[in-house]
């Protein structure tokens, strides 16, 4: 979800300034990949806050630590991974409510939890998929 840290206002000498980089480092950035801003009907280049912490980032990396472009172009993919993971945990988490241990997928992929002790109707026909979580082993 987009929140105001996304909203693409800065010119490229306004983001490059509030960096402390040059406009041509923003450029290069932008050519490999590190930090993509949004364009303009013209095609000029707008940058968020979101962006211009990238960019700061990719600075500390490159200064600070050494990384070069390439490295930090992997790490800020990993980051992102990591991310996209962490919401996909969240929100099986979220499916999981306490003392629902079934869950069902439907055709259309979607995940369902069914109370325990109940029995998920049979959906042969359409190839769904029951799984479950076996309880823990009891001393």
């Amino acid at each position: 979800m987009a929140g105001p840290e996304d909203a693409p206002v800065f010119t490229i000498s306004a983001a490059a300034e509030l960096a402390g980089m040059h406009p041509q480092t923003l450029r290069q950035y932008d050519r490999l990949g590190l930090v993509s801003p949004q364009r303009t009907r013209g095609r000029g280049r707008r940058y968020s806050l979101r962006d211009i912490a990238r960019l700061r980032e990719v600075q500390r990396l490159s200064q600070d630590e050494g990384i070069n472009l390439q490295g930090i172009k992997r790490i800020l993919a990993l980051e992102n991974e990591v991310e996209r993971l962490r919401q996909q945990v969240d929100l099986l988490r979220a499916v999981a409510e306490p003392g629902r241990r079934v869950f069902t997928a439907g055709p259309q992929g979607d995940v369902v939890a069914v109370p325990r002790g109940h029995r998920p109707a049979r959906i042969t026909s359409t190839g769904a998929l029951v799984v479950w979580r076996p309880s823990a082993a009891r001393d």
